[in-house]
């Protein structure tokens, strides 16, 4: 047996070994994949679920079980089920190590029925934790050269058949992998909770450069316009007017949505923050007290 095809076999082996720990979802639209976390509990892709889903049923291995949705986070991009009844024992593939750009990974899914689908897929990037747009931290940056299909959701496996992590589709499309790390913090607290608390002000910002003529009052070049306010949301509470430019909170820079998004952890929640705000071509500030995110 030569060099390729000891890999094939290798590949359908590590596959073939994972497929007790793949559902798949049945969403209304077109089916998702999801992992089989706990005899009990399904972990999806929250995106691939309806924003009204309470009732939903996954397959395995040709049945249909019935699952209720605990809870939802679309910070991390993660739903967990739970189902009506246990599937049958299954183990759940053990933690991959942060893979290496340029190596191979398997996407993992499942058909209408609940069978294992695979695809070959390599790390395009890896890199550091970050936040996404919804506030969410995802412990590390991990992104794949593939596209995906009903597999969104699926296990992303290393060649010798650990868990990557979870696959979704991220910005333009760009097939990204939540961490192991990122969901095993996470599957818990949305059981227990059903959602993940974040900090909220109630704004909708669009990053702006600040006119040349007042960047020096500003002391930035750029900043968050207002563009909306959430009906009696802090800030609007505290007084923050369309059309003001956010310089700064608590002295930090703001010029990305990433990053006032990285400073409104649940930790916050309840907090009074100060707001540096442009407004009519003067510096104000505004102290806001951060609420918690609307589920």
């Amino acid at each position: 047996m030569d060099m390729i095809e000891q890999l094939s076999v290798t590949l359908a082996d590590r596959v073939a070994a994972a497929a007790g720990a793949v559902v798949s979802v049945a969403t209304g639209r077109r089916p998702a994949s999801g992992i089989l976390w706990r005899p009990d509990v399904v972990v999806a892709s929250e995106q691939m679920l309806p924003e009204d889903a309470k009732a939903l049923q996954v397959r395995h291995a040709g049945r249909a079980f019935n699952a209720t949705l605990a809870g939802r986070d679309p910070g991390t991009n993660v739903a967990v089920l739970k189902l009506d009844a246990p599937l049958p024992d299954t183990t759940l593939p053990g933690p991959a190590e942060t893979p290496r750009v340029g190596s191979l990974t398997l996407v993992v899914g499942a058909d209408d029925a609940g069978a294992a689908t695979a695809r070959l897929a390599m790390v395009h990037a890896v890199g550091d934790a970050w936040h996404s747009m919804a506030g969410g931290r995802i412990d590390s940056l991990i992104r794949l050269d593939t596209r995906l299909g009903s597999d969104e959701g699926g296990p992303v496996l290393s060649p010798s058949g650990e868990l990557i992590g979870m696959s979704t589709a991220g910005p333009r499309r760009r097939t990204l992998v939540i961490p192991t790390a990122t969901l095993a913090r996470i599957i818990d607290p949305l059981l227990a909770q059903g959602s993940i608390p974040r900090g909220w002000l109630g704004v909708g910002l669009q990053p702006v450069m600040v006119p040349e003529s007042l960047r020096q009052a500003a002391g930035r070049d750029s900043g968050l316009m207002v563009v909306g306010l959430g009906s009696a949301g802090p800030a609007e509470a505290a007084g923050v007017l369309p059309g003001d430019i956010m310089l700064d909170l608590d002295d930090t820079p703001i010029t990305r949505l990433r990053a006032l998004s990285h400073l409104l952890g649940a930790e916050r929640i309840g907090q009074a923050v100060t707001l540096r705000m442009l407004r009519a071509g003067e510096t104000h500030t505004i102290t806001v007290t951060v609420g918690a995110r609307p589920r």
